[in-house]
């Protein structure tokens, strides 16, 4: 499971990474940063691919089908294995799919009736891009709502000491791949969808104050 990210940079340092790493520049989202600890039925900065360009905009996350007769029901995760075969997901895994930015997330390790939370970071990458899988949803008085998902798949050796689950981190290469909407069958796409490499990855503990999702400031993400 992943239900915390965080996306602490400014909004300068946000508009260089999008234009530089995805040809981005009319960045004009109303969204507060730095972001420390950020959760479920939260906005995230999210790109997808129109066919033509990157576009960048807000999704909200827990996804809500289109048949869902209100939006208390909702998935912020949605395994890697079976996104082929269940019917929640099956439409928007090759029609709508997304990346969520995010420069760190969170994972808690159970212990002595505790739970520990530690934050994951990607080497010498200020974003890095979560595989994910957006759906609009209209509500009762006709406003559409557009919400997200993120994937997760097995952990890799770092993460499986904390928890039994991680988010799909997408290289340079996959990201690509995954946004293209030409892509459409599921060979391709799940070939993307596996655990990132651990030799490229940092963490470590930080402070219980994350556990709680109304603290969302620095030092949520200072080591202790």
């Amino acid at each position: 499971m992943c239900g915390r990210i965080s996306i602490a940079l400014n909004k300068d340092d946000l508009i260089q990474v999008l234009r530089k790493q995805y040809d981005i520049d009319d960045y004009n989202l109303d969204y507060n940063l730095p972001r420390y600890n950020v959760g479920p039925k939260s906005n995230l900065i999210s790109l997808i691919n129109d066919g033509k360009r990157n576009r960048v905009g807000l999704l909200n996350w827990g996804f809500i089908p289109t048949w869902a007769k209100d939006n208390k029901f909702y998935t912020i995760n949605a395994k890697a294995e079976t996104l082929h075969k269940k019917p929640l997901f099956k439409e928007a895994y090759l029609n709508r799919r997304c990346i969520i930015l995010v420069d760190g997330f969170y994972e808690w390790k159970k212990a002595n009736n505790e739970k520990i939370p530690f934050r994951f970071t990607v080497k010498n990458e200020p974003l890095f891009a979560l595989a994910g899988l957006w759906n609009p949803y209209l509500t009762s008085d006709g406003k559409k709502h557009y919400t997200c998902t993120i994937i997760t798949t097995s952990p890799n050796e770092l993460i499986k000491p904390i928890h039994n689950r991680m988010p799909v981190i997408l290289t340079k290469e996959s990201e690509t791949l995954w946004l293209n909407p030409k892509i459409t069958d599921y060979e391709t796409l799940s070939a993307l969808l596996t655990p990132f490499k651990a030799d490229n990855m940092d963490y470590y503990q930080v402070s219980q104050i994350v556990n709680n999702v109304r603290n969302d400031n620095s030092k949520c993400i200072q080591p202790i």
